[in-house]
């Protein structure tokens, strides 16, 4: 099988990002640039990201996330912690979250150290969530391997049937993480593959340099 896509091609041309349109702050400017994307009525989620891990096994894994919430500190997700993802970053917490809007013709890549929120805040959102979404959290093993649809579905009506009429409360092994950047870059198509890339690195001063990288 063979498919040439050396003709795709698209010439960027909505906007531009120029040191004199910047805060000093990325955060700031994640906040501006994230309520344009849910204005810009694109049917998108505007919330999901891709996070990438260095798994336990030596190889670099990327899958797409939903962002829960973003404060100054940094950006909140939530998972199973005994999942491949929750496993891998208990061994490195060194992450990547990177967000493409392209009907905006926008990236940003976010380098960042997780850590888990506390179970309170983790309890807070899980009550938020639909009951069965909660009682996926307990009936899903996530990323070990399942004989077949049959036992999964088996293991949720075993679960709909412990909390029938019940409150359902969190699992430990389900919550949430904070990402705390330390480089935020911000990418903005332009015509001719000329593309604006502005860099936010956190230095140990608590300031962030800011830097123009070439395209």
């Amino acid at each position: 099988m063979e498919k040439d896509l050396s003709n795709y091609r698209k010439s960027y041309q909505k906007s531009e990002l120029l040191e004199s349109m910047i805060p000093k702050n990325p955060m700031e400017l994640f906040k501006k640039w994230f309520y344009e994307i849910e204005e810009s009525n694109s049917n998108l989620e505007s919330n999901a990201m891709t996070i990438a891990t260095m798994g336990i096994d030596g190889f670099p894994k990327s899958r797409v996330v939903l962002m829960k919430k973003f404060t100054w500190e940094g950006f909140i997700f939530y998972t199973n912690y005994n999942s491949e993802k929750g496993k891998a970053i208990a061994e490195n917490p060194n992450i990547c979250l990177s967000f493409f809007w392209h009907t905006l013709e926008r990236q940003i890549i976010i380098k960042g150290i997780a850590e888990k929120i506390s179970e309170n805040i983790s309890d807070g959102y899980f009550e938020s969530r639909p009951d069965g979404s909660k009682l996926g959290a307990w009936a899903s093993d996530q990323s070990k391997v399942v004989a077949s649809r049959e036992v999964l579905d088996e293991k949720l009506k075993t679960f709909e049937e412990k909390y029938k009429e019940k409150e359902i409360p969190r699992p430990d092994h389900w919550g949430g993480y904070l990402v705390k950047p330390i480089s935020i870059e911000f990418w903005q198509g332009r015509p001719n593959r000329m593309h604006d890339r502005i860099r936010y690195t956190l230095e140990e001063n608590i300031d962030w340099k800011i830097e123009r990288i070439a395209p």
